[in-house]
């Protein structure tokens, strides 16, 4: 039997082997590696808060446990060379990146980690899934890099610096082109846009980053940035305009007639589709047709129910009575003439600061949440708030039908007695102090915020039917001022009446006498209040 036998040259196995060599590293897929590594993505922007708290207190602890099981590739998104602007180059690898994976568009965020098969977006995620999934990838034998066009040009660790700390471009926060028609941004036939955001929104983040990456790669187009709680007509009026009333909430980007909103629409390719369309003739700035102030002042009728709310507050029997209580034990210490006006007028001034104060300290709190602008959560809080309207309304009618009857120590809608003790406690403390000319002040203040539990039942929704009207919000602070002037003004009479010889035995007799009149009143105004609430274009 004969046997051959092949024999190889070694200088071609030597050849064959490094060839192999080669290959296998060029490939990116380190699978079968002695040491099995998992391979991360890391898209990010060094002006995001989240992206930067993950890489300090996710991926550097877990590259320094993994070591180099761990490879990462740092993306910056943002060009920092560049205040201001994306680098085009790697926004178009993370949208790639996107496409690949079968990201949905609503789904997009910052900061976003691709390792494996698995693509984790936002803090929570990463947080949460990235350490068990890296222990999963490294004991299946590592992970490849994915075929991310571009990818091979980013160094691993962000620097190309193994052992070291992560290494994050500095630079400035970037801003969208803000400008007017004769600035360096104009363009012969500028694509105006209107841009509407809301501070602390995640998908605004987002969309903020798509439409710079648009405008790099189409300098016509323009943008001019809103916060939504600022111009919240001006949005509500370019909904109308796009037919997207409905839908109103931030990000917002408006170009024409068009609409983009919310995350979901506001994409690369969206944008960039609407700039090709107005492209040609350019688009107009047309919400400069809005006007400073478009729908002019507050109606005459608004004007009159946040006044008449106001007032009617003021002559609620809960802060009346503490009037009363007050003016008798001014009399009962001896305060009489100009002292008495002194003391009273400093009273009144700390009960319209702390009000007024209470006031913007809502409305600024309501604010930060969507609540117009929002359309999931606006119809949920003029609800809510409607229905409560609608209960106290009923409170305030059988409270009319008891002091009709004289029952008004059995009104329902009354200061808890533990916080009337309380505030007669203060006023007390305050009549009896040497220098009452400088207590009124405080005592003004604390026996106001101590009555918000009664009085604050007609504050609260008129706050929200404020909110609630686009022509009103612009003039808040006015409005809240009027209220509050109008709900001193029992106290500044009753202090000049009493200065005039009238005691808190007759105020006493003219409280009980139109007790009546003041709750059927406050009934009325529950359900106007309620009423405009429910009829509200947010529902």
């Amino acid at each position: 039997m004969i046997s051959h036998s092949l024999r190889v040259p070694r200088a071609w196995l030597a050849f064959l082997v490094a060839l192999a060599v080669t290959l296998a590293a060029g490939s990116g897929i380190a699978c079968a590696q002695a040491e099995p590594a998992a391979r991360v993505v890391y898209f990010y922007r060094d002006d995001c808060p989240h992206c930067i708290v993950v890489i300090e207190e996710v991926l550097e602890p877990l590259r320094a446990g993994f070591g180099d099981r761990l490879q990462i590739k740092m993306v910056q998104l943002r060009d920092p060379s560049q205040p201001g602007e994306i680098d085009a180059d790697k926004y178009d690898m993370l949208i790639r990146a996107e496409e690949m994976f079968g990201v949905a568009a609503e789904e997009r965020g910052f900061p976003t980690l691709i390792v494996g098969e698995q693509v984790l977006i936002g803090e929570d995620e990463i947080r949460q899934q990235l350490s068990c999934i890296l222990e999963s990838c490294v004991a299946a034998g590592g992970t490849g890099w994915p075929a991310i066009p571009g990818l091979e040009t980013i160094p691993i660790e962000g620097g190309g610096n193994p052992g070291g700390g992560f290494e994050l471009p500095s630079g400035e926060a970037a801003e969208l082109c803000e400008v007017d028609e004769n600035s360096a941004c104009a363009n012969p036939a500028p694509v105006w846009a209107a841009y509407f955001y809301q501070v602390g929104c995640k998908d605004c983040s987002r969309a903020e980053s798509d439409i710079q990456y648009v405008r790099g790669r189409n300098p016509q187009l323009v943008v001019d940035e809103f916060n939504i709680y600022d111009r919240t007509d001006l949005a509500q009026w370019l909904a109308e305009r796009a037919g997207r009333e409905k839908d109103m909430h931030a990000p917002a980007l408006f170009i024409g007639n068009d609409a983009l909103i919310g995350e979901g629409e506001i994409t690369p390719q969206n944008v960039q589709a609407l700039v090709e369309k107005h492209a040609a003739s350019g688009a107009e700035k047309v919400w400069v047709q809005f006007g400073a102030d478009p729908t002019g002042p507050p109606s005459l009728p608004n004007v009159l129910t946040v006044g008449l709310a106001g007032l009617v507050d003021g002559l609620n029997p809960c802060a009346f009575a503490t009037l009363i209580f007050l003016i008798s034990y001014l009399s009962a210490v001896g305060r009489k003439g100009k002292d008495l006006l002194l003391v009273g007028g400093l009273f009144t001034l700390g009960v319209f600061l702390a009000y007024t104060l209470v006031g913007f300290g809502l409305w600024r709190v309501l604010s930060t949440i969507p609540l117009i602008a929002e359309s999931r959560l606006g119809p949920w809080l003029y609800g809510i708030t409607a229905v409560v309207c609608l209960a106290l309304a009923a409170g305030s009618f059988l409270d009319y039908r008891k002091a009709r009857r004289g029952e008004i120590k059995d009104m329902a809608l009354v200061m808890p007695e533990r916080i009337r003790r309380r505030v007669n406690s203060v006023i007390r403390r305050a009549s009896t102090t040497r220098a009452i000319s400088l207590a009124a002040l405080p005592a003004g203040i604390v026996v106001s915020l101590l009555e918000l539990a009664c009085t604050g039942q007609v504050y609260l929704p008129t706050i929200i039917f404020v909110m609630s009207v686009p022509e009103m919000q612009a003039q808040a602070a006015l409005l809240l001022v009027l209220y509050n002037s109008l709900f001193i003004l029992p106290l500044v009479v009753v202090f000049a009446l009493v200065y005039f010889g009238t005691t808190s035995m007759q105020l006493g007799a003219t409280l009980r006498r139109h007790a009546a009149t003041v709750k059927l009143a406050t009934g009325v105004l529950f359900v106007f209040l309620a009423a405009w609430l429910i009829a509200s274009p947010i529902l």
